[in-house]
């Protein structure tokens, strides 16, 4: 997982509320179990017209001044509905790396983690604030500072956030699950060391 310490970045407003998981990444890319290639699938019915398949100019990353946005300001309950881990992948191929919203959903909240994706729950009057600093266009740079807890909106204004202090360390390092018990691949080596001299058989290749 790329670690995550410092993003400065273009900020996209999204000021919808209830952003569901299908609408993140309908279902019908949920086939492939690739974490690539779905980023041009992100927000599919909302950024492309269903009969020509040409985008439509008035969603927010199909403009100029966000299709390179790496950070999403969005409302109310971002990532409701199914568990789909898509959501986030899809997401991080687009290359958003932080989303701000006031509250999340909970398993889209974790998955984010999992995946290298810096979720930021603030006070709905500031992600107002913030909205309307985001709908400058390219003007709208912000830094996410993860190691101060620091974001810094486009007018040098300093906003602090809370953060889980374990799933900071994971970002930081860059930690998913399998770094995490990678991190213990000495005593796992020793155990099996161990087992495998008392039980062989358990660590025989099947014929």
């Amino acid at each position: 997982m790329q670690k995550f310490k410092t993003l400065t970045g273009i900020a996209a407003p999204l000021n919808m509320i209830n952003v569901d998981t299908d609408m993140i990444i309908p279902k019908q890319f949920l086939k492939t179990i690739e974490r690539t290639g779905l980023g041009k699938h992100l927000f599919d019915e909302m950024r492309y017209d269903p009969e020509t398949g040409e985008e439509k100019p008035n969603f927010v990353l199909n403009k100029p001044q966000y299709r390179n946005a790496e950070i999403l300001v969005a409302g109310d309950n971002f990532g409701c509905g199914s568990s789909r881990e898509h959501a986030p992948w899809a997401l991080l191929d687009f290359g958003i790396r932080c989303v701000l919203a006031p509250s999340f959903a909970d398993i889209f909240y974790n998955n984010c983690f999992k995946n290298g994706i810096v979720p930021i729950k603030l006070p709905r009057e500031l992600i107002d604030t913030l909205m309307e600093k985001a709908e400058r266009g390219s003007n709208a740079t912000f830094t996410v500072d993860l190691e101060k807890q620091v974001i810094t909106d486009p007018d040098g204004t300093e906003i602090s956030f809370e953060m889980d202090a374990f799933r900071k360390h994971c970002l930081l390092n860059g930690l998913d699950d399998i770094g995490l018990t990678l991190q213990n691949k000495g005593k796992i080596d020793t155990f099996e060391g161990k087992q495998g001299a008392g039980q062989p058989w358990l660590y025989r290749e099947a014929s």
